[in-house]
C-alpha cells in the first residue's frame, strides 16, 4: 500500500503537474491517506485554490468509492513513532517536518511506500529507510532526498 501525503491530494484535485502520476496510484489501489494529511489537503486547497471543503470532500469521497483511496487510522504507537521522527529530524529551517509530515512517516512502517513532493519528508524517509515515491511538486521539479 502507498500512502499519499497531502501535497499528492492537492495535485490531483488542483491539477498540478504531479496529478498524472497521482491519478494512476489511486487507479492501481492499495493506495490511502492519513487524517491530518487529508485535513491539510482540503485546508491548503481553500485557502490557495479557493476550493470548497465540500467540494474537496466530495471529490475524495468518490475516489473512496471508485478507485478504493482508503482512510489510514493512526494508532497510539504511530503518535509516538511521530514524535520521535519529529524530535530527531525537526529544524525550523533546515527540515521543517509538520507532525502530519512525521505521522505519515510512522504510519508508513506499516505500508509499503510513501508518495510526496516535499524534499524534507524524501529526506527523512530516506534517512529512516522508508520507501519513497518523488512526486513532481508544483513547478515541476522532482526532488530527491540528497536535493
Amino acid at each position: 500500500m502507498i500512502l499519499l501525503d497531502a501535497y499528492a491530494l492537492i495535485a490531483l484535485l488542483a491539477d498540478e503537474p504531479a496529478a498524472n502520476e497521482v491519478g494512476p496510484l489511486i487507479a492501481g489501489g492499495s493506495v490511502a491517506v492519513t487524517a491530518p494529511n487529508l485535513a491539510e489537503a482540503a485546508d491548503r486547497l481553500g485557502r490557495g485554490y479557493g476550493i470548497a471543503v465540500s467540494r474537496t470532500r466530495a471529490a475524495v469521497e468518490s475516489l473512496e468509492q471508485a478507485a478504493d483511496l482508503r482512510l489510514a487510522a493512526a494508532e497510539p504507537r504511530h503518535a509516538w513513532r511521530a514524535a520521535e521522527l519529529r524530535v530527531k529530524h525537526y529544524h525550523r529551517v533546515r527540515r521543517p517536518l509538520s507532525m502530519g509530515d512525521c505521522l505519515l512517516l510512522a504510519m508508513t512502517s506499516d505500508h509499503d511506500q510513501l508518495a510526496t513532493a516535499d524534499p524534507y519528508v524524501l529526506r527523512t524517509a530516506s534517512e529512516e529507510q522508508i520507501a519513497w515515491i518523488a512526486l513532481a511538486d508544483s513547478s515541476g521539479r522532482r526532488h530527491t532526498p540528497e536535493s
